[in-house]
């Protein structure tokens, strides 16, 4: 359940501090078998248009790649090979935690396959880096996660979510990468996140957010992750 508490409140959360959480070796292994099923949960989809984006694969969690325009299409299929690349990606620093050369590659090659003619476009990333007591009770998150996700996928924009497991000092790392900032706050100002973050406020030891602008440049000339400034 640590990845229903990590879950909860990054999206709780975004309608008054946006937010988002990291990895054991043991969390690693599992991730790389959770990718390895990758196609086929996509493939299961009923409809071509639906892509999984997240850990959760039914279909009121998949993503309506109808809603998006041909670039953002681009990004969040180039984004379901995103992965980490330390076991430290709770402490880490965010872009030398996870695997954005390979993301930009996949990228690349979708966009010069389909000779699409790419613009500069603009991206928004929320971290949110956490601690939680190992011994915290979280058995009963599991239905607010899901509704919660659920509700943020309804709400449109979010091309990317992922969670980690906590390393064995509780630290944990999730992270959502959105079409744009106002697709995060709209995101985020539902009941069933503000009842998820109620439940789950107080379980924190210690907690941060971080913000990023995502640039990818014309012609895919480069991709460039910056502090967000308001």
């Amino acid at each position: 359940m640590w990845k229903s508490l990590s879950f909860l409140f990054t999206f709780s959360n975004f309608a008054s501090i946006l937010s988002s959480w990291s990895i054991s070796t043991k969390a690693l292994v599992t991730y790389k078998k959770q990718e390895a099923l990758k196609d086929r949960y996509t493939r299961a989809a009923d409809e071509e248009d639906l892509l999984v984006v997240s850990p959760y694969t039914s279909r009121p969690h998949l993503l309506d790649l109808t809603t998006l325009t041909r670039s953002q299409v681009y990004l969040a299929k180039a984004l379901t090979i995103f992965s980490p690349v330390t076991n430290a990606y709770a402490t880490a620093t965010y872009t030398k935690a996870f695997n954005w050369d390979i993301v930009f590659s996949s990228l690349a090659a979708a966009v010069k396959t389909d000779g699409f003619d790419w613009t500069e476009q603009v991206f928004y990333i929320v971290v949110f880096r956490s601690q939680v007591p190992p011994s915290t009770d979280r058995s009963h998150l599991a239905e607010l996660d899901e509704r919660a996700h659920v509700e943020a996928m309804r709400s449109g924009g979010l091309l990317k979510y992922w969670f980690g497991t906590p390393d064995a000092n509780g630290r944990n790392l999730a992270t959502c990468i959105w079409r744009r900032h106002e697709d995060a706050v709209l995101g985020g100002s539902g009941e069933g996140h503000k009842a998820a973050m109620r439940a789950t406020i107080n379980m924190y030891s210690e907690w941060h957010v971080e913000r990023f602008k995502l640039v990818i440049g014309g012609n895919l000339g480069h991709l460039d992750i910056t502090p967000w400034r308001d």
